[in-house]
């Protein structure tokens, strides 16, 4: 045999080693979603639908439905199209905030969704209990370990530790520093999902080592071929570099707002007087704080629907994550998982 066979041998080897070394260390992960692969989709309003969570489930990894401010009827037919379409496990998102939680969680509980994601800060008393009574392992977000520490005391069956790179909402920590603060102390007692800025295999692999399960992506699959995304915004994403997308700006620090990273636009400017707006709302006692905040997040709810349905770019908001520099093709969500899957194997085959 010539030197060039046994190196072409070697190398075919060397990627077997490191998709073994893949399936090995996503194992908690993958036994905990039901999937192929630990890979979440990241819910995203308007986006995140039957189409894009289908997709995502049918190849491979686990698609989230964002219920966003979506009303129980909603959710109840959103829920509903998608098991037309995928046999495979799929999870639900609610928000904490929603003034309807309860109602959601019927809904949940109706359709018997396998998995509820807990997003936007501590739940109120006796939603976990309730999730986990109608037989759905709960997954929560954590920006911080004492949080941890508390959601797995509460009863969370496995948490996503989302840091500033992500897409819309956003905390003030980035994912790197949350992974080494939160990873080492909860990883060996819980399931650990990471995301927030995560575009290629490379970093998969780099958090699986740390100690996550697996991963949760969001702005990789806007540009989906399954992702009903008006054609404007997925432009806008392929145009993108990471610099482009940037975090909202708080106008005013008596009113607590979340903030929100997006491409930068004229969308931008007009939540700084929104939020004016709101604000002199609360000075007039005409509105309460959790009116206010509720206010709030049915802005951003139209604004993303005017960028993702509408196509309007400009005066909607296109909210996307810092790894949006890596996007720049429309492509099958199928190829978007076997890329990522083929990334990580070859940077853990490449460690020997």
């Amino acid at each position: 045999m010539s030197g060039e066979g046994l190196i072409a041998e070697a190398r075919v080897m060397h990627g077997d080693g490191g998709m073994v070394r893949l399936k090995e260390l996503m194992a908690r992960g993958t036994e905990f979603l039901g999937t192929e692969w630990a890979i979440l989709g990241g819910a995203m309003s308007w986006i995140s639908e039957r189409h894009l969570v289908s997709a995502i489930s049918n190849s491979g990894g686990f698609g989230v439905i964002a219920c966003g401010a979506m009303s129980p009827e909603l959710l109840d037919g959103e829920i509903a199209g998608t098991k037309e379409r995928t046999a495979k496990p799929f999870g639900v998102n609610l928000i904490t905030m929603h003034p309807q939680l309860s109602e959601l969680i019927d809904v949940c509980a109706r359709h018997e969704v396998t998995h509820v994601v807990l997003a936007g800060g501590l739940p109120p008393g006796g939603a976990i209990e309730r999730i986990k009574g109608n037989g759905a392992k709960l997954i929560a977000f954590t920006p911080a370990l004492a949080l941890a520490k508390k959601l797995m005391r509460s009863g969370a069956d496995a948490l996503v530790i989302e840091g500033m790179e992500a897409g819309g909402h956003i905390g003030p920590v980035s994912t790197s520093v949350l992974a080494q603060e939160i990873l080492p102390h909860v990883a060996a007692d819980i399931p650990v999902f990471v995301a927030g800025g995560i575009g290629r295999g490379e970093a998969i692999a780099a958090y699986l080592e740390m100690g996550a399960v697996g991963v949760q992506l969001g702005t990789r699959f806007v540009c989906a071929h399954e992702c009903i995304a008006h054609a404007n915004f997925k432009k806008a994403f392929i145009r993108a570099s990471a610099r482009d997308a940037i975090p909202s700006v708080q106008i005013d620090p008596r009113l607590p707002v979340i903030p929100v990273r997006a491409l930068k636009n004229r969308e931008m400017e007009n939540f700084a007087a929104k939020q004016r707006e709101v604000a002199q709302k609360l000075d007039e006692g005409a509105i309460e704080m959790a009116e206010a905040q509720l206010q709030i997040e049915h802005y951003w709810a139209g604004a993303l629907r005017r960028a993702v349905i509408d196509g309007d770019v400009e005066s909607g908001s296109v909210m996307a994550g810092q790894s949006v520099g890596m996007v720049n093709r429309e492509e099958p969500v199928a190829d978007i998982i076997q890329e990522l899957v083929d990334e990580a194997a070859a940077a853990l085959g490449s460690r020997g």
